[in-house]
């Protein structure tokens, strides 16, 4: 069969169009004094993370050190251009001093500007942009503050303590567990008494709703979910505005039917409980304010809030924005502090001088207690836990990046020579990970080294070059609830086992190759032995 020559002229036009079209941008960056990556027609400069060549922590450090003389390079993330800023000024120049140029985050999964229910994550604090997301910040950042967590602490605790409990009960001297399984399932307790306000017993009930939900919608590896992040990459005003979210819709409206129910629960029957559905009940009522709290040593790796969240600004809170909060405070307690537990424990079983010394320190701490449960505070006094897990942090932090819209024309000065514009709509990466392992901030930077983090060395760390949760005020707003769930459940795992390796224990760690959430590549399996009491 013969084909017509003016449907191959046709065809060749059309592939040409397109490909004019993919390629249009990319002499962007030959008129910046900066160096730049290759670009690939479709992939950008990110084709060797999307054919799965590195991890996306592995990837960002890559290209950290393949720059290691620019301040700033350039790159492409599919169409879109993106700066990368490598230096600690221009870091707090574009996420602190010049914040207003670079309020956003990029659209990912839509603006959230559509009414569809189901489109949520485009709702959530992390996606809303401008001043709608100042006045959600101001009215959501009272329930963050260290006066609120030391309320909810008693329920991580209970959490915390009912896993150690759970494992004592296996009568076992050595039990092996895969990492995992056990910080998802504890991770999923925590979110669900915090955030959900209902009391769920993951190892022991380990077919529960709740916990499966949350499995299938953090499933982000599946090929549905990559096709619908391809498109958001491309089109994600489209995509929003057609309701497609990057989470199923059957998840959503789980967890939608869930938080809608507590609400008209708390509501009707006045029932108060220290958890995020009522601090969020507050919030829509503009009764929940901030108020300025006395300082306190909560850690060197959290984060401070701004002033745009002291504002007491009473956002017009809907239905489905409510939902949206609670919803990525799922996401985050799921995923992110769960496999950041993971990673956690992972560096006691390797550096069993490290496991041993804070063992010391949590025998110290439960023997001041008199038999009294762990308290926020005493948390906040334990130094060598908080050296452990800052150090930790560092070497895998859970955002590899950082990300930011400029959302119009600003010009970049590093004072010495370096200047150029980066124009309205491109976005700026700051490559959180590369910067954690750069030798010229942290020495020996693979090692793990929690003395880092001793009174005496964190003074000398600029702010600028340690950033797991985020710089400026668009930082991580739940930093203070991530780092007491963490600390809580080594504080009881560690009090009454010890973190072992078996033959199956991945030495060293790898994770899971591609654009995706950093986790492990395989089952992280340890033993845990217990200790003569």
């Amino acid at each position: 069969m013969e084909i017509n020559p003016g449907l191959w002229l046709a065809i060749i036009s059309v592939v040409l169009l397109v490909y004019k079209w993919l390629t249009r941008n990319n002499g962007y960056f030959h008129e910046k004094p900066i160096p730049s990556m290759a670009v690939v027609p479709l992939f950008g400069s990110t084709a060797p993370l999307i054919l799965k060549q590195f991890s996306f922590n592995g990837f960002i450090d890559h290209i950290h050190r393949k720059y290691a003389s620019a301040k700033v390079f350039g790159m492409f993330d599919a169409m879109t251009p993106i700066f990368v800023v490598r230096d600690p000024e221009l870091i707090k120049k574009i996420t602190v001093k010049d914040f207003d140029h670079f309020i956003d985050h990029r659209p990912t999964f839509g603006d959230g500007e559509n009414d569809n229910p189901y489109s949520i994550f485009g709702k959530t604090l992390f996606a809303m942009a401008g001043q709608k997301w100042r006045d959600m910040r101001a009215t959501l950042s009272p329930a963050f503050t260290g006066s609120k967590m030391r309320k909810m602490f008693e329920l991580v605790i209970e959490c915390s303590s009912s896993v150690a409990q759970y494992y004592i009960s296996q009568s076992k001297q050595s039990q092996e567990v895969e990492l995992t399984d056990l910080c998802t399932r504890f991770g999923s307790d925590v979110i669900a008494t915090c955030a959900f306000g209902i009391k769920m017993d993951s190892l022991r009930n380990r077919e529960n709703d709740f916990y499966n939900n949350g499995k299938k919608m953090m499933r982000f590896e599946r090929l549905s979910v990559a096709l619908r992040m391809f498109a958001f990459k491309f089109f994600p005003t489209l995509m929003g505005q057609l309701g497609v979210d990057v989470v199923d819709r059957d998840q959503v409206r789980y967890f939608s039917t869930l938080i809608k129910e507590a609400i008209q629960l708390r509501q009707t029957k006045g029932i108060t409980r220290p958890d995020m559905i009522h601090l969020l009940i507050q919030a829509r009522k503009g009764t929940l304010k901030h108020h300025d709290e006395k300082d306190s040593d909560e850690g060197f790796a959290t984060v401070k809030e701004s002033d745009i969240g002291k504002l007491n600004v009473a956002s017009s809170m809907t239905d489905t924005e409510m939902i949206a909060q609670a919803f990525v405070f799922f996401l985050a307690g799921f995923e992110t502090v769960s496999t950041t537990i993971t990673f956690l424990i992972h560096d006691l079983v390797v550096n069993q001088d490290v496991q041993q010394r804070l063992y010391e320190e949590i025998k110290s701490t439960n023997e001041s207690l008199n038999g009294k449960l762990l308290n926020y505070d005493t948390l906040q006094k334990m130094t060598y836990m908080d050296m452990v897990v800052s150090e930790s942090m560092r070497l895998r932090p859970a955002a590899a990046l950082l990300d930011r819209l400029c959302v119009r024309d600003y010009v970049l000065d590093d004072g010495q020579g370096l200047k150029f514009t980066i124009n309205k709509g491109t976005a700026v990466w700051i490559p959180t990970q590369g910067i954690h392992l750069d030798p010229k901030y942290y020495p020996n930077p693979e090692k793990f080294d929690p003395e880092r983090f001793s009174d005496e060395n964190k003074a000398t760390i600029d702010p600028m070059t340690y950033l797991p949760f985020g710089a400026g005020p668009r930082n991580c707003i739940g930093s203070r609830f991530a780092l007491m769930e963490m600390k809580a459940i080594i504080y009881y795992l560690l009090l009454h086992f010890s973190f072992e390796q078996n033959s199956k224990t991945p030495i060293p760690l790898k994770l899971r190759k591609g654009f995706t959430i950093v986790a492990p590549e395989s089952e992280v399996s340890i033993d845990l032995k217990a200790r003569l009491q």
